[in-house]
């Protein structure tokens, strides 16, 4: 198994992110990423520069030795992302409107728990 391949699978292994995902971003046939990341089968350099883009980094970063990945518990809590591929106008307007219930899940729960408590007294 190459260096690369090495490193892009300690990369998704400790940022916690699937090979669906990497597939979806990259177009690459997922038996085909799943035959590559096993070290199966050989990857070209194309292949290795759709990865490093759907990871958001250069194929330079998986090509040495000292790859620094972050630790999933520096980002903040909050934040969430998912790839929706080229979405229709009724999937982005649900998707709007999935954000703001995420803004506003706490005020949400918050409101439920005080309901709980109010009825327990």
């Amino acid at each position: 198994m190459t260096k690369y391949i090495e490193n892009v699978n300690m990369y998704l292994s400790q940022m916690k992110i699937k090979q669906t995902y990497i597939s979806m971003r990259t177009g690459i046939d997922s038996k085909k990423l799943s035959r590559i990341l096993t070290g199966v089968q050989d990857i070209n350099s194309a292949d290795m520069e759709k990865i490093a883009k759907a990871l958001g980094q250069k194929m330079e970063f998986f090509l040495g030795d000292d790859v620094c990945v972050p630790q999933i518990g520096a980002f903040m809590p909050e934040k969430m992302a998912f790839y929706a591929g080229s979405p229709t106008a009724e999937q982005e307007r649900i998707a709007e409107k999935l954000v703001r219930f995420m803004e506003n899940i706490d005020e949400v729960l918050g409101a439920r728990a005080r309901f709980l408590n109010l009825s327990r007294e």
